[in-house]
């Protein structure tokens, strides 16, 4: 499903100079059917009471849903764009790393939708997000 040849490498180069890196995000693992990255619990994504912010967390599932539809789709000569997203904030976190795994739950013609996984050091679920991408014509 994820084409060979995509490389964590080649996704944090391509991230370079926007949200992605200014909030520290590092893709880490690209498997077969499934992309996972990192960000950092830092005060660039906390909240005013020093926890994660739930926000960061969703540019976290939406980065991992968004890029995971688009290697899929690009290469067809589609484009993926998000269409909706929702997040369930599970646990708080005050400090260290969150990883996001983003899953397949459809790849359809016109619709991806994806399940975002975001866990502590100890693989405990912090936030469970779903995002529903739509996959259109480049133009």
């Amino acid at each position: 499903m994820i084409p060979e040849g995509i490389t964590p490498e080649g996704l944090n180069n391509f991230s370079k100079g926007c949200m992605v890196e200014h909030v520290g995000i590092r893709f880490t693992e690209v498997g077969s059917d499934y992309i996972k990255a990192e960000m950092p619990v830092d005060p660039k994504t906390t909240q005013p009471f020093g926890l994660l912010h739930g926000g960061a967390s969703v540019v976290l599932a939406e980065t991992l849903g968004s890029v995971a539809a688009s290697v899929i789709v690009t290469p067809l000569g589609k484009m993926a764009v998000g269409l909706e997203i929702s997040a369930n904030h599970i646990k708080g976190k005050k400090d260290g790393v969150v990883t996001g795994m983003a899953k397949p739950v459809h790849i359809g013609r016109s619709t991806h939708l994806w399940e975002i996984r975001i866990t502590d050091e100890q693989n405990q679920l912090i936030c469970l997000s779903k995002i529903t991408m739509a996959i259109i014509d480049k133009k």
